[in-house]
């Protein structure tokens, strides 16, 4: 009889914990995207990939409104915001960011904000100032989990150097956390994102200094990440073979010190399932302005780069879904 009893017992908990399991599940997926093994989620639990374009918003801000409208008319599903937090270039206050996420909102697309402020620098002073500017703005971002992903600082750590890179991440990751930003976050690379071995050697070490695990790494391809066919796939595989997720959060065609292989960059990441988000819009240098996927904000005049990301057969028409969420 207590042999009965005892499975009987046994077995209510074991219905009870599973519905449990299940329950927290079902939870999660309704709030926030959510990362599992090399899989970005959205708040409806399907896999979302990034299809997306990146605007310079710090620097152009009367024309953040039109462009990301018409970013949205590209196809795109995802448009990553450069911010400022002051230390380097003009800060974009709170509800500066609850406007561009309105924004994003509004024209059905996903916001990848980070902050621009870190780019190159290898201090930790640096890194922690974007993860201060985060925490000062957090009432603008909590409760936006399924809307919003937080890039917690471009291209900190200039030097080609994962283990300072990994040991940045590990301190700023649980702050993060500890101030309550629950948010899918997003580290970049070192060597100014362009050193993919940071992610490849120290990038489990990263993801497990998250309580949530809840954390996926970008790359950045141009000269060097992004040369040739065999580097592109060579540095997507090293990442997500690891069961880590991984984004390419920015690319071009062409860079300064020589030639990126865009095709490759999109059709393998279409094969691979990994989200990327062209650089950019509008705005840059004069000596940059081959960067330049538009020729006005609006986009009704493309460059040969925007039309390339918009129209080829592996761009953001053709690719490129709406997160379940709109």
């Amino acid at each position: 009889m207590f042999r009965k009893s005892f499975v009987f017992i046994l077995g209510l908990f074991f219905v009870f914990s599973t519905s449990l399991f299940f329950f927290h599940s079902e939870a999660k997926a309704a709030t926030s995207f959510y990362v599992s093994g090399n899989t970005l989620y959205d708040a409806t639990g399907k896999p979302f990939v990034m299809r997306g374009v990146n605007h310079g918003h710090s620097w152009f801000k009367n024309d953040s409104a039109t462009a990301i409208r018409a970013i949205a008319s590209s196809g795109a599903n995802t448009v990553r915001i450069v911010l400022s937090n002051g230390t380097q270039y003009t800060r974009d206050d709170m509800n500066t960011v609850k406007n561009l996420i309105t924004l994003a909102e509004q024209n059905k697309l996903i916001a990848v904000l980070e902050v621009h402020d870190a780019t190159g620098k290898d201090d930790f002073t640096s890194l922690n100032s974007a993860v201060d500017y985060w925490i000062s703005i957090k009432d603008a971002l909590i409760g936006k989990e399924d809307k919003v992903i937080i890039n917690i600082a471009n291209e900190w750590y200039g030097t080609w150097d994962g283990a300072n890179w990994a040991n940045g991440y590990k301190q700023a990751i649980p702050k993060l956390r500890n101030a309550g930003l629950k948010h899918t976050l997003i580290v970049d690379a070192a060597g100014w994102g362009q050193y993919p071995a940071s992610i490849h050697n120290y990038g489990k070490d990263v993801f497990n200094s998250d309580p949530l695990k809840n954390t996926m790494f970008s790359i950045h391809m141009y000269e060097y990440a992004g040369a040739d066919s065999a580097t592109v796939k060579a540095n997507i595989d090293g990442v997500i073979n690891q069961g880590l997720a991984l984004i390419i959060g920015e690319f071009a065609h062409w860079h300064s010190n020589g030639n990126v292989d865009e095709q490759t960059i999109l059709s393998y990441s279409q094969q691979r399932g990994v989200g990327w988000l062209a650089w950019s819009w509008k705005g840059n240098s004069s000596e940059l302005s081959y960067l330049d996927m538009s020729n006005d904000w609006a986009g009704t005049s493309l460059t040969w780069w925007g039309d390339y990301i918009i129209n080829d057969t592996y761009g953001l028409k053709a690719t490129a879904k709406r997160s379940g969420v709109y």
